[in-house]
């Protein structure tokens, strides 16, 4: 990202758009997480960001804020993060209201891949008159609404696979041991993620074994949807949870079904290999502790792996960033049939009458 005294006005605006949106990003599922700045003809900036589910969307919001400090949204430029919606759901279209509020100009980073939607908004936008723009920001606004989109284009879930390991690679020692292989820091890391989750699932071997709570309580966000591979003890604390033992490909599913967005993979060895060798992990969060084990650890995927190079599994670096003394490091896989590629469904910065 450009420093903020490089960037125009529209990214300034799109920019303070997406912060806005990240602030509600564990408040909003299953709908988007999406933020919006209306800039009115006087120079006043309004923000807006999408409520609770059945609340205001964030177009609306801010549109509502302008109108309560007595400005006039009529020949105003709008920043949203996502397109306008163009349906009836819990609330009327958003495109409407933009449209009867007189708005001259309409500048949305994604186009939403909702069926719902699908471009729609942007048709009845253009077909009022309002001139609309596609593609500021692109990048940053979809790597926040990855979950989303991907949820809209595949009807299952986002899967997160989060592992903690030694710096050779080893997530137990050889009698099973695996807990606080990783400092402090990551340990609320892991519980932001878990916020940012609408479900997570371990395997009935990690539940025995460690008796995990899998909630939130180091931050500020709601727990998640706790899902058992296998049968959990009567007296788990990770009760109440969904016991699953059919298979994962239904499971994912199921979720989507239920509007799931994000999938936390939080298990061992064998469940983390599950995901992984079936090519059903979106994103791979991986914590890595300045810390040794050996051959005698237990490593980080069991079962089958490439045996040769030919069969290696590669991935895409996203980020890296230091928890305390240890290192998240943030991979997407690669592949060749990604269902979201932005240069394929997110058009340019190209202004159209």
């Amino acid at each position: 990202m450009m420093a903020n005294d490089e960037m125009t006005n529209d990214e300034r605006n799109m920019k303070m758009a997406i912060d806005a949106a990240s602030g509600v990003r564990r408040r909003t599922s299953p709908n988007p997480w999406v933020g919006c700045v209306v800039e009115c003809p006087d120079g006043r900036v309004f923000v807006g960001a999408t409520e609770p589910p059945g609340g205001r969307h964030a177009e609306i919001v801010a549109l509502h804020a302008a109108r309560d400090a007595g400005a006039d949204a009529r020949g105003a430029t709008v920043f949203t993060t996502l397109e306008p919606c163009s349906h009836h759901g819990r609330t009327g279209p958003c495109a409407d209201a933009l449209i009867e509020a007189g708005v001259a100009r309409v500048v949305s980073a994604l186009e939403d891949p909702d069926a719902n939607v699908a471009g729609r908004g942007h048709d009845m936008l253009r077909a009022a008159g309002v001139s609309v723009v596609v593609g500021l920001l692109a990048d940053e606004a979809r790597e926040q609404l990855l979950p989303y989109l991907h949820h809209r284009r595949t009807a299952r879930p986002f899967v997160v696979l989060k592992m903690a390991a030694t710096i050779d690679g080893r997530t137990a020692a050889a009698d099973g041991s695996s807990r606080w292989i990783t400092g402090d820091a990551a340990r609320t890391a892991v519980h932001a993620l878990r916020a940012d989750s609408d479900a997570i699932v371990v395997g009935a071997g990690t539940v025995r074994a460690d008796d995990p709570e899998l909630t939130t309580r180091l931050v500020d966000g709601p727990s998640p949807r706790r899902i058992v591979l296998g049968s959990a003890p009567a007296d788990a604390r990770v009760r109440p949870c969904l016991e699953w033992t059919d298979s994962i490909e239904s499971l994912l599913d199921h979720l989507g079904a239920e509007g799931v967005l994000q999938l936390m993979v939080e298990g061992g060895a064998s469940v983390s290999s599950s995901f992984h060798e079936a090519g059903l992990v979106n994103r791979y969060v991986i914590h890595l502790a300045p810390a040794f084990l050996g051959d005698h650890g237990r490593p980080m995927f069991a079962g089958s792996t490439a045996s040769t190079m030919a069969d290696i599994r590669r991935g895409h670096l996203v980020r890296t960033r230091a928890l305390g003394d240890d290192i998240e490091v943030v991979i997407d896989p690669v592949h060749v049939d990604d269902p979201i590629r932005i240069d394929d469904h997110f058009p340019t910065n190209k202004e159209q009458p």
